[in-house]
């Protein structure tokens, strides 16, 4: 019972996060964890039990998505299915001792990015970088969509920044997107990691439950959010803590 609840309220919060921030794997993939999944496994539920809040969020914005930059709707979606699925085999086909020694530094990674993202945007819009052509913009994404298949963690502010670097500038239009970009790359991703049977179905079902009903909630108070420091720092906080908690648990099993 004690792992459901931490799981339900893991899975809940990340998907109010995902949708209005990002950074919700910071929560889902520790709490997996913490429940004893391993964690090539806990990283690929953490990846299902996203996938309802991303749709649900994906509805929530449905008014607000329309395409810009090079890229059209379809070959932004083609690209996300491509890249999850790449991503996807790539984590099935990596070492468990390997996973478990690189997660530390793939947490850093997304919590550094997650925390400074907003900067790297704005620096992307000063500089004008939004001028990518097709192919150009085609290969970032397709990198980025890569990413997300293989690690969720920091997927959404990763897609922010790609999204500024192809053109576009409505905030509810490229969180419209994220969801829908995330939604896609995740089935596809999922549906690898199904075939490949390195679900934890027990413990993905409260956290894919919970997290439809955050990622809904999620998208229809983002509208209301008008400043996102403190949550944003909140969680940067976690992803931090997580972060050291993951090193230093990678350090015991060493010694």
């Amino acid at each position: 019972m004690q792992e459901w609840l931490v799981l339900i309220g893991a899975g809940f919060a990340a998907g109010v996060l995902n949708a209005v921030a990002g950074g919700g794997t910071f929560l889902s993939f520790p709490a997996l964890v913490w429940a004893g999944v391993p964690p090539i496994t806990a990283n690929a539920t953490a990846t299902l039990a996203a996938l309802p809040g991303y749709l649900s969020s994906s509805w929530g914005f449905r008014h607000d998505l329309q395409s810009g930059g090079a890229l059209p709707l379809r070959h932004l979606l083609i690209l996300s299915a491509l890249g999850g699925v790449i991503g996807a085999i790539l984590l099935v086909i990596t070492p468990a001792s390997v996973f478990t020694g690189i997660v530390p530094w793939l947490l850093l990674a997304a919590t550094l990015l997650f925390a400074f993202g907003p900067q790297l945007m704005e620096r992307l819009r000063r500089a004008g970088a939004a001028e990518a052509g097709w192919l150009t913009s085609a290969l970032l994404l397709l990198a980025v969509a890569i990413y997300g298949g293989y690690f969720n963690g920091g997927l959404g502010i990763v897609l922010l920044a790609a999204f500024t670097l192809l053109g576009f500038r409505n905030l509810h239009a490229m969180n419209g997107l994220k969801s829908v970009v995330s939604s896609v790359l995740s089935v596809v991703s999922t549906a690898t990691f199904i075939l490949a049977g390195i679900i934890d179905w027990q413990a993905a079902l409260p956290l894919a439950l919970a997290s439809a009903l955050g990622g809904y909630l999620g998208a229809r108070l983002s509208r209301r959010i008008t400043n996102t420091t403190l949550l944003r720092g909140f969680v940067t906080l976690v992803g931090a803590v997580m972060t050291v908690i993951f090193f230093l648990r990678q350090t015991n099993f060493g010694a």
